[in-house]
């Protein structure tokens, strides 16, 4: 980008005039800096510690490799992978006082977020057909949810994530910021950085909207049609403690989709708004660093597996 350009934005019609942004994190204060600090580094080493934690129960222990487990597998990576994207980042311009990103390495850091939580979004809806097809189609589980099919389903997951965060990046190209260079939040995204371009939004918020749907519309419908099935199913078991058993292997994952869908329709589906409010951080804090740190201990909370293969990681011997 030259000079002129820098000076005149007119100059360059295709071309961002900013080649940095300012991230202005979550608190001014050098005092609450320190503070945020020591709490997302405890967080971030939590949430990475849990969840290669139960990664590697699910890889270690025998009884933990059918698909169900599979998929959480694969949601841990995802969860270590969503919090590292965004809070190092965070943490390093803690440190350095210095919270500048420059115009790709923003790109970059919204590329793999949406990336990551594309994938979030298919993940939990193959895991809800898994229970679907455990509980509801027992004797044809195997033939239904065979090792082929389930990583047709995360390779599915993975170029439909990839296609979405794609399509948002190179979109978002297209865009002049010629103006304020500030970005009121921890990282970078598609709202925040909306409000700083100079030109029109509408195409870009409008394939917000239309994407948005695809990736998520259909997941939630997919997921709330296999879970009906599923509590008809589990309605008509006659035994307690068979309907009990039944629930609790939904409700670890159903506790994950609220919180997950919850904030993730909070954050994108109320644009329109000019002042990133303190609510938009909030809403981040909790897709980046709270629903992942949370993730291991609602699966392993409640999952008497989880905790056995998990304590005989932690005492260095197997049954």
């Amino acid at each position: 980008i030259s000079l002129q350009e820098l000076m005149e934005p007119e100059a360059g019609t295709n071309r961002t005039a900013v080649i940095e942004f300012t991230l202005l994190g979550l608190v001014e204060t050098e005092e609450m800096q320190s503070v945020v600090f020591v709490l997302f580094l405890f967080a971030y080493l939590v949430t990475v510690g849990g969840n290669l934690s139960i990664l590697a129960a699910i890889l270690v222990e025998p009884k933990l490799h059918t698909p169900m487990y599979f998929f959480l597998g694969n949601l841990s990576v995802l969860d270590v992978g969503c919090i590292t994207v965004t809070v190092p980042t965070m943490l390093s311009h803690l440190l350095s006082h210095k919270h500048t990103i420059s115009y790709g390495a923003c790109l970059t850091q919204l590329f793999f977020f949406h990336v990551l939580a594309g994938m979030d979004c298919f993940l939990l809806t193959a895991m809800a057909y898994d229970r679907f097809l455990a509980i509801c189609r027992p004797l044809t589980y195997s033939t239904h949810m065979s090792q082929t099919v389930q990583r047709m389903l995360v390779a599915t997951s993975w170029t439909c994530a990839f296609t979405n965060a794609l399509t948002h990046t190179i979109a978002l190209t297209t865009l002049n910021f010629c103006g304020s260079k500030e970005v009121n939040h921890f990282y970078c995204d598609l709202p925040q950085l909306f409000q700083l371009s100079c030109s029109s939004t509408q195409l870009n918020e409008l394939l917000l909207f239309a994407l948005g749907f695809l990736m998520v519309g259909a997941p939630v419908v997919l997921i709330l049609t296999s879970y009906i099935h599923v509590a008809a199913a589990v309605l008509q078991i006659r035994s307690a403690e068979g309907r009990k058993k039944a629930f609790s292997t939904c409700g670890s994952h159903l506790t994950v989709v609220f919180l997950f869908y919850g904030t993730g329709i909070f954050n994108y589906m109320r644009l329109g708004s000019e002042e990133a409010s303190d609510k938009d951080k909030g809403v981040g804090v909790f897709n980046t660093v709270i629903n992942p740190m949370l993730n291991p201990l609602i699966y392993s909370l409640r999952n008497t597996d989880v905790q056995g293969a998990l304590w005989r990681i932690l005492v260095g011997r197997r049954s």
